[in-house]
């Protein structure tokens, strides 16, 4: 690997390229902050697909997208004096000997969930009003949902065993079949959500990422149903003539796979 001597030429040579991008090229002259957002929204979509995939070429490749965005936001913020990277890094360095004071300080923690548990109360003491407030809003409804429950931990508002959120999801199936029956779409829908909510819970008790989890099932149903698709072409019989019996032969066919 390189040395921390290369790895810093590297990254000035990244930090040279862009102002050299920011001078002379019409497309990269004319980004702002807000015009570079949902590109880097969707360079990292990029990079967890090629994490889910152990990807480890994309993977490296997908990094260097998103440190390219990193020091342009960084560049536009020192055309102002607003910042530049340096007060980026240091910015990050700060927070990071300010929140692990089990390694710059004397504090001593017995195991990870000391660590997450003194991270949440020092950004309370930090000012936060709310151990919610570093849940960003825009976030999907997925992920959101496991960054709260994962924050309200941190302050101890959590179940103690795992069978108890699995009561839990039992209860709230309960709930919304009763809202199934009665046929009331918003009471429906209401508890649909808490079911959802509650089984994000009961990943996080079994060490299962959710948003990973539905990920995978999602790219597996793909890869079966293309599977599914390439053999009605082959039969030159397009699926909506096909019976549901026909294509499960070929779905079954695409399971062992």
């Amino acid at each position: 690997m390189n040395t921390r001597q290369q790895q810093l030429e590297a990254f000035n040579r990244l930090l040279d390229i862009m102002d050299d991008l920011r001078e002379k090229c019409p497309w990269d002259k004319k980004q702002t902050l807000e015009s570079l957002r949902h590109l880097t929204i969707e360079e990292t979509y990029e990079l967890g697909d090629a994490i889910l995939d152990n990807d480890l070429v994309e993977i490296k490749n997908e990094l260097g997208d998103l440190l390219l965005h990193i020091v342009f936001y960084a560049k536009i913020g020192s055309e102002t004096n607003a910042f530049d990277i340096a007060d980026v890094a240091n910015s990050i360095c700060d927070k990071l000997i300010d929140r692990h004071p089990h390694i710059y300080g004397d504090v001593v923690v017995a195991d990870e969930e000391e660590v997450k548990q003194n991270w949440e109360k020092l950004k309370l003491k930090e000012g936060k009003k709310s151990v919610l407030e570093g849940v960003p809003k825009s976030l999907p409804a997925l992920v959101k949902a496991s960054r709260i429950q994962d924050k309200v931990k941190g302050v101890g508002f959590d179940w103690e065993e795992p069978h108890q959120v699995w009561d839990k999801v039992q209860e709230e199936l309960q709930e919304l079949q009763i809202e199934v029956q009665a046929g009331n779409q918003d009471k429906m829908e209401s508890e649909f959500g808490d079911v959802l909510f509650s089984m994000i819970n009961y990943a996080r008790f079994l060490k299962v990422n959710p948003e990973d989890a539905l990920e995978r099932t999602n790219k597996k149903f793909i890869k079966r149903f293309q599977y599914l698709e390439s053999k009605a072409y082959e039969l030159g019989k397009p699926l909506a003539d096909m019976t549901l019996a026909e294509m499960d032969v070929f779905w079954e066919e695409a399971k062992k796979l």
